[in-house]
């Protein structure tokens, strides 16, 4: 039986919200039985809807996919909401530079991160892996076939961003970053700018989004958004897991 096009909405409001990742068109479609272009459709006026004043909530396009988020206007009262719960994902300033070369230079071989950085990248390597915001890629047809790594989707996710062309610059990511990944007590005190600047030559300010726009939505996709901080909870290893006790639960509901 075909919905009304506003069971449709509803239905798809639903799934959004339940869903652990961004939903794509195609996963939407095949769940409420409808045309892809009837799903897009019916998206539209659904992100339309939120995006009103008197929304605390907005439905974004991010990695591929359709997920809820925090507004600007509430960053700082989500923010003190969850950091009362638990402590924000940590990152190292090693961990942040490696991160930007693996960002900027992707895929990308630990001798070439070695080079880059100066130093031996192994240990960072392994943590950016722990925290799921790089994944390997194959291996480099070089002698010694060594393993190529490239950011993961929980990195577009943690960044608010909806494919790597929306990158900010390099000068930008590190103020980006600081707001996605905790900047009170997940990052050291800023590096100088050259640690940052050898990264990539081609990353242009010219043709990344300004810093007020790329650091918006990192705030609400790390701390302050509902569905990657408030519905997770800390595991023994520091990595994120869906919590769907008492605190994920009223976390949700009052926010999302």
């Amino acid at each position: 039986m075909t919905m009304s096009p506003g069971e449709l909405k509803s239905a798809l409001e639903a799934i959004i919200y339940a869903a652990d990742e961004p939903a794509t068109v195609v996963q939407l479609a095949a769940a409420v039985g409808e045309e892809k272009h009837v799903v897009r459709a019916a998206l539209d006026e659904l992100v339309a809807g939120f995006a009103s004043d008197d929304r605390g909530v907005e439905i974004r396009a991010v990695a591929g996919g359709y997920r809820f988020y925090t507004k600007p206007q509430h960053h700082d009262v989500v923010r003190r909401f969850i950091k009362s719960l638990r402590p924000p994902l940590r990152l190292t300033m090693p961990g942040l530079e490696t991160l930007a070369v693996i960002a900027y230079k992707q895929p990308v071989t630990q001798p070439e991160l070695t080079e880059i950085r100066g130093v031996n990248c192994a240990g960072v390597l392994e943590t950016l892996l722990e925290r799921r915001l790089i994944t390997t890629a194959g291996r480099k047809q070089v002698i010694g076939r060594p393993i190529l790594y490239r950011t993961s989707k929980e990195f577009l996710m943690r960044f608010g961003l909806g494919d790597l062309d929306e990158l900010p610059s390099l000068k930008e990511f590190e103020a980006l970053a600081r707001e996605a990944l905790g900047s009170d007590d997940g990052i050291a005190e800023a590096a100088p700018e050259e640690a940052l600047a050898d990264v990539s030559a081609e990353a242009s300010s010219e043709t990344a989004p300004s810093l007020e726009s790329a650091a918006e939505p990192a705030v609400e996709s790390a701390e302050s958004s509902p569905v990657v901080e408030a519905k997770a909870a800390e595991s023994d290893d520091g990595r994120a897991e869906p919590d769907d006790g008492p605190a994920g639960r009223a976390a949700r509901g009052g926010a999302n």
